[in-house]
């Protein structure tokens, strides 16, 4: 589990060491460098625009986490991407789904985990919880994960105060919660749940795949599923008029996660989740890599913008 760790941290530490732009296959990229805010770390930020694209048309926004590995697998350290360019094109070229534009928002490595782990699920743990968070992390020689706690508050109060409102006045977009998605993977699966959940009036769609539900790399003696658990029964929105994609593999860092997927399923089910606005999808043997998600994007792309 400790090569699992290591791997994992590399996935996104030394993406950070690529400077140059992303090229894209289709449509086009604005790339915003150093983006400020009040609340967080300044970050890159890129804008995927399809082709065609016109002000006389209004378009959805899909904001998606870790930007950086979103669209060349050229400028990534694993040289692997999700393919937001190729999948988003197809499907428009299709007419499968609505006119949209693709928000790249850049992790910073070193905050990532603290960015992205749900604030409000980690203030429930009780003191022993955190400590015993903290001294797992040490005795793997490495400083806490979440180190004195999570900043994902901040976080998404810089996407929706400040990002948002850039995009809307930038761009030709539907500023409006029928039209306003968020999307990522592991870690990003959980900030994005987390924002549906944090802000029901802006975001009216979340896919989360390979969703981190573990928080750290193992399962024993782990407080955080538990936490993740008892915040969702509490704070999931409207069954009506919101939309959750789940998925996971079931190779590498997502074989953690079947057992944990299923009660926040039975969570969903509780909370009146139904079929149309909610689906879970396992794919057997997809390990924990943006190939695969590359591979199965098209999904959830669909299930948030079908026409």
């Amino acid at each position: 589990m400790r090569s699992l760790l290591t791997f994992f941290i590399s996935l996104f530490s030394f993406a950070a060491l690529f400077g140059q732009q992303a090229q894209v296959s289709s449509g086009s990229l604005k790339h915003f460098e150093n983006f400020p805010s009040r609340f967080v770390e300044a970050r890159n930020v890129d804008v995927w625009l399809p082709d065609g694209y016109s002000d006389k048309k209004k378009y959805a926004v899909l904001y998606m986490h870790d930007g950086q590995m979103l669209f060349d697998s050229s400028t990534t350290w694993n040289h692997q991407e999700w393919g937001v360019d190729e999948t988003m094109g197809s499907l428009l070229a299709a007419k499968k789904i609505r006119n949209c534009i693709v928000v790249g928002v850049w992790n910073i490595p070193e905050r990532r985990h603290r960015e992205y782990f749900p604030q409000k699920a980690f203030e429930l743990l009780s003191v022993a919880g955190k400590k015993m968070l903290s001294d797992d992390a040490q005795s793997t020689n490495s400083k806490p994960l979440l180190g004195d706690g999570p900043l994902s508050d901040n976080y998404l109060k810089f996407l929706t105060i400040e990002l948002k409102p850039f995009i809307d006045s930038t761009f030709s977009t539907k500023k409006d919660r029928k039209n306003t998605f968020v999307a990522g993977s592991s870690m990003g699966g959980l900030i994005s749940l987390y924002a549906i959940c944090e802000y029901p009036d802006v975001f009216g769609g979340a896919a989360c795949l390979s969703t981190h539900w573990a928080g750290i790399f193992h399962l024993d003696n782990n407080p955080l599923p538990p936490a993740l658990m008892q915040y969702l029964r509490g704070h999931l929105p409207s069954p009506k008029n919101h939309l959750i994609y789940f998925d996971h593999g079931t190779a590498t860092l997502d074989a953690l996660y079947p057992s944990l997927q299923k009660q926040a399923d039975a969570i969903m089910k509780e909370k009146g989740f139904k079929s149309g606005h909610w689906v879970t999808r396992v794919f057997e043997g997809e390990d924990h890599s943006e190939r695969a998600w590359k591979k199965r994007l098209d999904i959830p792309l669909l299930f948030l913008l079908k026409k």
